[in-house]
């Protein structure tokens, strides 16, 4: 069957790309790990931050705005500590402002 002329849905896509399951796989874990912090972030706060990429242990935060990225350095400690009581190992998470 030549793939090229037919549709298949994302999901389909993914299950049969070991690369394209192991990013659908990311960017949920990444998603998860932004809902267990959200008790965390001030309820103002909340729409300037969304989920961004994993690498490793390290986990990037992307930020809307240079304030917001002021105000959520200050709560990294806590965020850290959260998502290790949840199970996931992060030893540092990166913040990048979204231009």
């Amino acid at each position: 069957m030549n793939r090229r002329h037919y549709a298949i849905s994302l999901q389909q896509a993914s299950q049969e790309s070991p690369t394209l399951a192991r990013l659908t796989a990311l960017t949920r874990e990444s998603s998860d790990r932004l809902k267990a912090i959200e008790t965390l972030i001030p309820p103002l706060l909340r729409p300037a931050l969304q989920a961004g990429p994993i690498e490793g242990t390290c986990w990037c935060l992307l930020v809307r705005s240079n304030a917001a990225a002021a105000k959520v350095r200050q709560l990294l400690p806590a965020f850290q500590a959260q998502l290790r009581n949840r199970g996931w190992e992060v030893t540092s998470i990166r913040l990048k402002i979204q231009t």
